[in-house]
């Protein structure tokens, strides 16, 4: 362990920093400025500096969290293996512009990835080295604001989770509260005001290196179809720094929330207010829309938003029961988005090693577990077990082909004579014959278990 941290040290070519190396609380920039206009109190001189982002421990921890991270390269080239070696050459440089505030961010990437709900989600890719300074500010940013963030905030916040989300959102449904204003914003970061965002910001951080910096990356534009085009809104996906500055503008949403008194529940830009009415709903949708647009510049998105029931909304991915007692159960988007996801990695299956296949299933399993096993309906997960393991019977099926290979197949792992015959010779397709006795018994759950298909309950399947 203490031979990993001297080469850390080494990569970032780091000094011990001299004391008394504190900024003047007299460093302000237009940002600061500009907040000093708003009724809200600005930063006046405190908040985190720039000392504090390149402080050896800080970077040391921001470097080990972009190795984890991994991530494809920026505009450069650079990969995250070659980034050690940069920092060994340049960093001395790089933290003088820093400490000069002359560092200047380069454009991001854009790539696409598909969205589980449909379409796709734009993301911008910064340079590894600017992943590196963005993860390096953010964890001094989100040490100072992230106490007086909302006790109902749960997105991208440390020791906080999207099953906490759904837990508090449980909580106030069956407080009685038994209608929700889903909320849902429209392309929120795409549509970020940066001159709203740096005035929050500056009314937080006073130092004008950081707040420059902050802006900077906000600002740096996009590389698309090999032109670069700049970037006058929005806080583009896929920096360490833009969850923690969506939450910053939309704290101002949290605060006017809890001052009208309301019960809400936010993850990101995904935010549920529940209530006991749907006429109180109505009211409450139509204020927050105005609110958001003429305050944030925020647009709801009506034909996603709605005043409903909770057990009619998929918040999260999970849904919830009517009745008496609240229970948390899978969406029906979600259950759909499994299914689909299965039949495609399932789908092309004639020469496919049976044994590859499971493995390959099984890490998609383990990991959709992992967050649905936090439903509270089992019965829903056992059906799913039974489904996946029926296909995989049908894949094996087709495989074996001819009525012989199937005859001897079956026969090999201790069918019947005569049932196996009559499986074999059947004019019924895969799936029907899936769910047949003589494939139940040969390609039992426990013959998947020797294979190691992971099971969506909490312990294999018998």
């Amino acid at each position: 362990m203490r031979t990993r941290r001297q080469n850390i040290q080494l990569e970032l070519a780091l000094e011990p920093e001299a004391k008394g190396e504190a900024r003047s609380a007299g460093d302000r920039g237009t940002e600061a400025r500009m907040a000093r206009a708003d009724p809200e109190r600005p930063a006046a001189g405190r908040g985190p500096s720039m000392e504090a982002v390149v402080q050896p421990g800080n970077l040391r921890k921001a470097l080990a969290r972009v190795r984890r991270n991994k991530g494809a390269p920026g505009i450069d080239g650079m990969t995250v293996e070659e980034l050690g070696a940069y920092l060994k050459d340049h960093w001395p440089e790089t933290k003088s512009r820093l400490l000069g505030g002359t560092y200047e961010p380069q454009p991001v990437r854009r790539v696409e990835i598909p969205k589980a709900s449909g379409g796709v989600r734009p993301l911008g890719v910064p340079t590894v080295l600017d992943r590196l300074i963005q993860q390096a500010a953010m964890q001094v940013l989100q040490g100072d604001w992230d106490p007086g963030f909302s006790d109902a905030s749960y997105g991208f916040r440390p020791g906080r989770s999207a099953h906490q989300a759904v837990e508090r959102a449980q909580e106030h449904i069956g407080a009685g509260y038994a209608h929700v204003v889903d909320l849902d914003l429209e392309k929120f970061f795409d549509r970020v005001n940066h001159d709203i965002l740096m005035g929050l910001v500056a009314k937080r951080v006073a130092d004008k290196r950081l707040l420059g910096l902050i802006r900077g990356f906000l600002t740096a534009g996009v590389l698309e179809g090999g032109l670069v085009g700049p970037t006058t809104k929005g806080a583009p996906q896929g920096g360490p720094l833009s969850p923690l500055l969506s939450n910053l503008m939309l704290d101002v949403l949290d605060k006017e929330l809890e001052k009208r008194g309301h019960r809400f529940v936010r993850y990101a830009d995904d935010c549920n207010i529940y209530v006991r009415s749907r006429r109180a709903g109505e009211r409450v949708m139509a204020s927050v829309t105005r609110f958001l647009a003429r305050r944030l510049k925020l647009k709801v998105n009506a034909d996603k938003s709605a005043v409903d029931r909770p057990s009619a909304r998929a918040f999260l991915g999970f849904s919830f029961t009517a009745g008496w007692t609240t229970k948390r159960r899978i969406a029906p988007q979600a259950l759909a988005r499994f299914k689909a996801r299965v039949r495609e990695m399932t789908r092309c299956t004639k020469s496919v090693n049976l044994a590859r296949l499971v493995r390959e299933l099984s890490r998609y399993l383990i990991g959709w577990r992992g967050y649905f096993g936090f439903c509270e309906t089992p019965s829903v997960l056992l059906t799913l077990d039974r489904w996946v393991r029926r296909r995989l019977r049908a894949i094996v099926w087709r495989q074996w082909k001819r009525g012989r290979t199937r005859f001897a197949a079956l026969r090999r792992l201790g069918v019947g004579k005569d049932l196996a015959a009559k499986t074999a010779g059947s004019a019924h397709g895969p799936w029907r014959l899936s769910n047949s006795p003589a494939l139940a018994y040969a390609l039992s759950n426990a013959f998947f278990d020797r294979l190691g298909l992971a099971s969506l309950r909490c312990r294999p399947a018998a």
